[in-house]
């Protein structure tokens, strides 16, 4: 089960998950990309129960979206309960990704379910514990049911609630088998933004689908990266961008814990 985070009520970029790319809005890409995963056995999208988000319901009801709702402060609690109602005992393996990130790919998920069973794991990432060489934007994270309902259970960090996974990776009782951080293979080994938290990443992702988004078919990720190569004054509209949002997930989290690379 792949579980989306996804809300209209973002600081930076207010109502960006149905922001149109291509024709349909960006949450359309994050579902239908995410879904198409082959160890995904269906996708669900946790947002909030704040007003806004009645047109995040509205949307995925529209679009035969599976849909939950919850807190918006405490992501945890949302998670926890959006896996609960859609089925997810503690055997099911979940995965989350986040409803800014048009761009997630349904190999790279493959990837991190692949890591997690060969390796007997209760939690994998592209992002953790070690440095990652993915594109900021390709986040993906994987764990037993049985790991989350540990953190549901025990955390009592603001930022454990807010976060999800905190008390997963720190591992700070020892509780859980982490894997090491899932490797790019080179097809997909950048250091670009390719997710959505600033205009200027707006402008980027509205450039990529311009370019690749027509047709029906899923944008190959390996091909953007190979046409961002080509392009540099792309790369750059938002290379900025990635300064700031670090500086936020420093002081969101403290600097140990929010280094990525």
């Amino acid at each position: 089960m792949i579980i989306i985070q996804a809300r209209m009520g973002a600081t930076r970029l207010p109502g960006k998950i149905l922001m149109s790319l291509a024709g349909k809005p960006m949450l359309w890409h994050v579902v239908v990309r995410a879904a198409a995963a082959k160890h995904a056995d269906k996708a669900v999208v946790a947002t909030t129960t704040n007003s806004e988000d009645d047109a995040t319901e509205t949307f995925c009801q529209k679009n035969g979206f599976l849909v939950s709702r919850g807190s918006a402060h405490d992501v945890l609690d949302r998670y926890y309960m959006a896996a609960r109602e859609h089925g997810a005992d503690q055997t099911v393996t979940l995965a989350r990704v986040t409803g800014d990130c048009p761009l997630v790919d349904p190999d790279a998920i493959d990837m991190n379910f692949d890591a997690y069973r060969n390796g007997g794991y209760d939690y994998v990432s592209t992002a953790r514990p070690g440095p990652s060489n993915w594109p900021r934007g390709l986040d993906c994270e994987v764990f037993s049911s049985a790991a989350l309902e540990k953190a549901y259970q025990n955390a009592t960090e603001g930022f454990e609630h807010e976060h999800v996974t905190p008390y997963l990776w720190q591992n700070k009782n020892n509780e859980f088998k982490i894997g090491p951080t899932v490797v790019a293979p080179p097809e997909y080994a950048r250091d670009y933004r390719l997710t959505v938290d600033y205009p200027e990443d707006l402008e980027v992702m509205e450039k990529i689908f311009t370019k690749f988004g027509a047709g029906g078919k899923l944008i190959s990720v390996p091909e953007v990266l190979r046409w961002l190569d080509e392009h540099p004054e792309i790369v750059a509209i938002n290379k900025d961008c990635e300064a700031q949002h670090r500086a936020r997930e420093a002081q969101s989290l403290g600097e140990d814990q929010a280094s990525r690379r």
